[in-house]
């Protein structure tokens, strides 16, 4: 038989043998006068067992392996590793399918599949065509709504339904393309100071972000004036932080003062 003849009695490609050749998998046959290889049955049933080996899953190295071992008890092996890799595979997509099932219940919004934590509190924020209002919404898909408690997720939203929001963003709309000495930049960084609520800051962690570099990766993402506010406004609550956590320790030492004289 001629490898168009084999190729089609088995029921794979010429390309297939001659690669299968090329790699030592299948050993060439003898050529004809005329350079035509020359096939027999024996090359037929290593050829068919070679395709029904690699339909099982099997890659060619492991297909090698099994070919050597006449007894076949390789092949008793590598098939329970297959079957083992195909169960582990199984349960991958298990896990995955039900996480997009999860996704697709509540979790699709404008910025793309979020938690659903997160998808409810995007859901609250302000419905205006402004582009720092969007920017901030991609911002907070950056946040892990799992490590939130309950208080500082209501205070997120009460903020984000607070009326004078919109106001905010475009007067912040209104600086991409000023100075970073323009006069509006500090009543506004005020005013967004002020519409934070203290719930917010005691849900902050003390050390700030977690990942070095993102308070300055953060300002890059705005325009030079957005940018100072933001950097004010990022000032201003860590200030507010730390006098909240020194009022904190004060009421502490007293209420342990007045126990020891209790006592």
């Amino acid at each position: 038989m001629r490898i168009g003849e084999i190729a089609a009695l088995v029921g794979v490609t010429s390309r297939a043998i001659r690669h299968y050749h090329h790699i030592g998998l299948l050993p060439e046959p003898a050529r004809r006068a005329n350079g035509y290889r020359s096939y027999g049955v024996r090359d037929a049933v290593v050829l068919a067992r070679i395709r029904r080996l690699t339909e099982l899953g099997l890659g060619l190295d492991e297909v090698r392996d099994v070919l050597a071992d006449t007894a076949g008890y390789e092949l008793m092996d590598v098939l329970a590793g297959l079957d083992a890799d195909l169960a582990r595979q199984e349960g991958e997509i298990r896990e995955r399918r039900r996480r997009l099932a999860k996704l697709l219940e509540t979790s699709v919004s404008a910025e793309g599949p979020v938690p659903p934590a997160l998808a409810e509190l995007l859901g609250t924020g302000p419905a205006v065509a402004s582009p720092s209002a969007a920017r901030d919404r991609e911002h907070l898909t950056l946040l892990d709504p799992a490590g939130l408690g309950g208080g500082v997720r209501a205070a997120l939203a009460t903020m984000a339904e607070d009326p004078d929001l919109p106001l905010l963003y475009e007067r912040l709309d209104a600086l991409a393309g000023a100075a970073v000495d323009d006069p509006r930049i500090g009543p506004l960084a005020d005013d967004v100071l002020a519409a934070v609520p203290d719930e917010v800051l005691a849900e902050i962690p003390s050390g700030g972000p977690a990942v070095p570099g993102f308070g300055e990766a953060l300002l890059d993402d705005w325009a030079p004036a957005q940018a100072e506010v933001v950097r004010r406004v990022m000032t201003g609550l860590a200030a507010r932080m730390a006098e909240t956590g020194a009022r904190t320790g004060a009421d502490t030492d007293t209420d342990t003062d007045a126990k020891e004289g209790a006592g």
